[in-house]
């Protein structure tokens, strides 16, 4: 991989002289109303180029800010996610105990299985005596 990005970048900077050098003729450039330059063609567009460049990498950086400022914001907001689950679940562990507690007061409930068991009972001492 490194060979192909020598080669690459090589084969830019190769283009790039030549370009230089096969482009030097005069360009007079007008910024604003009264104000205007004369370059070389190359030159100027190397420093088109160039400028170009800076943008890309400043709005590049830009955007990398801005990303480690939402994900900076988006952790305290899944710190307060855990927060909120712990309590969740500490209120789901509290409404079992509630409502196994209330479970094992209903009397239908406890002679039901107790009933159940005792005929269960039964039938194997039944089975074992034959």
């Amino acid at each position: 991989m490194r060979q192909i990005n020598f080669l690459l970048i090589f084969s830019f900077g190769l283009a790039t002289v030549m370009f230089t050098l096969e482009n030097t003729t005069a360009t007079t450039v007008h910024f604003l109303p009264g104000v205007s330059t004369t370059l070389p063609l190359a030159a100027l567009l190397l420093l088109v180029g160039g400028i170009g460049a800076t943008a890309a990498w400043i709005y590049a950086v830009w955007s990398g800010v801005v990303k480690k400022v939402e994900t900076l914001q988006d952790g305290g907001e899944a710190e307060a996610q855990q927060v909120r689950i712990s309590e969740l679940e500490n209120d789901l562990r509290r409404y079992r105990a509630t409502v196994d507690a209330q479970l094992g007061l209903l009397p239908a409930a406890g002679e039901s299985s107790a009933r159940t068991g005792d005929e269960d009972g039964d039938e194997s001492l039944s089975l074992a005596m034959d």
